[in-house]
């Protein structure tokens, strides 16, 4: 059994029963700073306040903390034993190391489960204060007194945060009426604070709190198995560290947006000295539990946070990460290993992997063409034809069976990791397809190629005549079909660039038969 509580929702497995039980059982709570002992945390809270000074509510406000912070809090208490003084005077959470996420009792601790989201970020409700009437003066005794001073205080307190909230909402309103403007202009734009507005062009300049939306794609169940049972991915990857083990032996790792923890695990088992594990998403979370119930803890050291808001303890010999998006580039994490590559690897190391290529082929699906687009074309005896631009507009993923591959594929940008800067989203390239065979020209699908140059090799392919990935292939619908014969060449230009409105997005231009094709992938 872990002895790390399982922070995973499993609600279903209780009964109403459980319920009833674990509300009218007689529990015990201890004081986190003397030996008094009380029937419930709340009234141990209470007494921490009015006796040690200690305010947990003020601590959850002043460091934004959540529930996995508050586990760390009490057990970085019972581990160190600190006054309450050094709790609410320290600067910065003391208690921010995963370490402290493992519990210091093993019997059950009642403040552990503790519902530490139920604490409001309010004052404690109006209190009622008795008062002595001599001489028809009214007084207070001493205790009450410094009672009504620090409800004053709080009360003060929370008029001040009032009103900071106010102003940074103004701001705010400032910064999005500066945004929409850039847009208009033609041009995504952030605020850097000193009033200095610049276009974002790569995803380290987009604020944390404006990418938690594509961090939280990656919180569920479904995408993690779908790329775990990828075995093209997963294989490749497995080969790559465990088949190279006398690279990794001994050397300093950063699994760049673990997700699971499986890489991490590789490298682990490939003899690593250490490794960190970060990810930005809540899968770190279940990560922290799959290390530990896997007993590479020791080794693994797992990190909640984006790479451009954290700071490594030391530089690394080694950099993975399975970064690859819908047509290579989607999504832009490439933006973060370059980030790592420059931020947190020591010269001369190694990035798993450390080569990608991107490659165009022409289709003649025509069923499926005529499904997806002519289909607008009698609706119910009615005419949509003006739908076909918007769909033919978005650029598909789906798996193109190697029967509709109608020519040879040509390599349209090649991709050193070791050298790229974060403009590669950014790129015009000509192409050039030869026919193999007659038929309709439906549309251009594009893939990539990944490479480990390694002592042992290895790579892989998400191209239409591979085994199938979860990457799929990217799809670049023509409206019209065009007959081809084989012995034809195609020949064209391929526009690649980062969208202006979202950092992560990519818009395609393709260039072929005298028209302009153009294709949003977001």
């Amino acid at each position: 059994m872990s002895d790390v509580p399982d922070l995973s929702s499993d609600e279903e497995n209780f009964e109403e029963d459980d319920w009833q039980e674990m509300e009218t059982s007689n529990t015990m709570v201890r004081c986190l700073f003397c030996s008094e002992v009380l029937s419930t945390v709340e009234l141990a809270l209470k007494h921490c306040e009015s006796v040690h000074n200690f305010n947990l509510n003020s601590l959850k406000v002043k460091f934004n903390m959540d529930c996995y912070s508050y586990i760390k809090l009490i057990n970085y208490i019972k581990t160190h034993n600190p006054k309450s003084e050094e709790l609410m005077n320290s600067s910065k959470p003391l208690w921010d190391d995963e370490k402290y996420m493992k519990p210091v009792d093993n019997e059950v601790d009642e403040w552990l489960m503790f519902d530490f989201d139920s604490l409001i970020d309010n004052p404690s409700s109006p209190k009622t204060y008795h008062a002595n009437v001599e001489n028809g003066l009214v007084t207070l005794s001493q205790a009450h007194f410094i009672e009504l001073q620090r409800t004053i205080q709080a009360l003060t307190e929370q008029l001040n945060e009032s009103n900071t909230h106010l102003q940074l909402a103004k701001e705010d309103i400032n910064k999005m009426q500066e945004s929409m403007k850039a847009l208009v202009d033609g041009g995504q734009t952030s605020n850097n604070g000193n009033g200095d507005n610049h276009i974002i062009n790569c995803v380290s300049k987009v604020p944390l709190e404006d990418d938690e939306g594509y961090f939280n794609t990656y919180a569920h169940f479904g995408i993690h198995y779908d790329m775990l049972s990828d075995k093209v991915r997963t294989e490749s990857y497995r080969d790559a560290i465990l088949k190279n083990k006398d690279t990794i032996q001994d050397k300093v790792v950063l699994d760049l947006g673990c997700g699971t923890g499986i890489l991490s695990m590789f490298c682990a088992t490939a003899g690593a000295k250490r490794v960190y594990a970060l990810d930005q998403s809540e899968v770190i979370y279940h990560a922290m539990d799959i290390i530990r119930e896997n007993n590479l803890h020791h080794v693994i050291k797992t990190i909640k946070g984006r790479l451009e808001n954290t700071n490594l303890e030391e530089k690394v010999d080694i950099i993975v990460s399975e970064w690859m998006g819908y047509f290579l580039l989607f999504e832009g994490m490439l933006d973060s290993v370059i980030y790592a590559r420059e931020h947190c690897l020591k010269p001369g190391g190694l990035l798993l992997p450390n080569k990608c290529n991107i490659s165009l082929v022409a289709s003649g699906d025509v069923d499926t063409h005529k499904k997806l687009i002519e289909y607008w074309s009698d609706v119910y005896g009615y005419k949509m034809n003006c739908m076909k631009s918007e769909v033919v507009r978005e650029a598909s993923v789906d798996i193109v069976g190697s029967k509709h591959i109608i020519s040879e594929a040509c390599v349209v940008k090649e991709i050193d990791i070791n050298t790229c800067n974060t403009d590669i989203m950014d790129f015009t390239s000509q192409f050039r397809l030869p026919i193999t065979r007659d038929g309709s020209l439906t549309s251009l699908v594009g893939y990539f190629d990944t490479f480990f140059d390694l002592p042992h090799s290895v790579s892989f392919s998400t191209g239409p005549e591979t085994t199938p990935t979860h990457w799929k292939q990217t799809v670049f619908y023509f409206k019209d079909c065009k007959s081809v014969k084989q012995g034809d060449v195609i020949e064209g230009t391929i526009i690649c660039s980062r969208q202006k409105t979202d950092a992560r997005a990519l818009s395609v231009q393709i260039n072929v038969f005298g028209k302009n094709h153009k294709y949003i992938l977001s």
